[in-house]
């Protein structure tokens, strides 16, 4: 039996019908989903990551479910070797994403990469900020959370200054890394928001996800109540 089949039965024995139903709520237009937890998918993922036909699952083309497309980034997270190497698998998942999950939990699983090829990775992210494909782009953004430090401050602000784009994921990504900024960085957050280019829409999502945050005080959540545009 193929690893891929071998994988596949095993999901299919994992699946919870009402996780699926909450999954499918959750991350709309994405078909066959099984409704498999993802701390099982992630337990898999170090298994297979140790398995030596672990290639033949990541390299396959003819994914069909959710998970298994998930299990794949998860195992390429797992993968210890060198970034010359890691970066091909990277590069050859990325177009595989397809919606918000996927590429939030990839980049995730890619921290410690990210921590260990700090200026490869960032030449290697550059491309996908710009790509006029929204996942690509929102899995450029989302990575840039590996980067919110006071080196990378101004250029992360210059970037959305540039932004421009319609996709919601990756707008909604957007907003989401400058509120991380705002969290760590408040001042120079704060500065940047008040003499920003960005759009109304993504401003004041920027603006929604740093009030939400239980990491900003009740005074600076008044201040940024002050500050939305209508």
């Amino acid at each position: 039996m193929e690893i891929r089949d071998e994988i596949r039965n095993k999901l299919h024995t994992w699946t919870d019908a009402r996780y699926r139903e909450f999954l499918s709520g959750l991350i709309p237009n994405t078909p066959h989903i099984l409704g498999v937890r993802t701390p099982w998918l992630r337990q898999l993922a170090k298994e297979l990551a140790r398995d030596s036909r672990w290639r033949n699952f990541v390299e396959a083309t003819d994914t069909l479910y959710y998970e298994e497309t998930l299990l794949q980034g998860l195992v390429i997270g797992q993968l210890k070797m060198n970034w010359e190497e890691k970066k091909n698998y990277i590069q050859q998942f990325v177009p595989h994403i397809n919606n918000w999950a996927v590429c939030d939990i990839f980049c995730g699983e890619l921290k410690k990469t990210a921590r260990k090829a700090p200026e490869a990775m960032w030449t290697f992210l550059q491309p996908y900020l710009t790509s006029k494909k929204e996942f690509e782009q929102r899995f450029g953004i989302v990575m840039l959370l590996h980067f919110v430090d006071e080196k990378h401050l101004p250029t992360l602000f210059a970037y959305a200054d540039t932004f421009c784009e319609e996709g919601y994921y990756a707008r909604m990504a957007l907003a989401w890394v400058l509120s991380v900024c705002y969290i760590h960085f408040p001042k120079q957050t704060l500065v940047y928001l008040q003499h920003s280019r960005l759009d109304q829409w993504t401003y004041n999502k920027t603006l929604q996800k740093s009030i939400e945050s239980l990491r900003v005080s009740a005074a600076d959540k008044n201040i940024l109540r002050g500050m939305k545009r209508k």
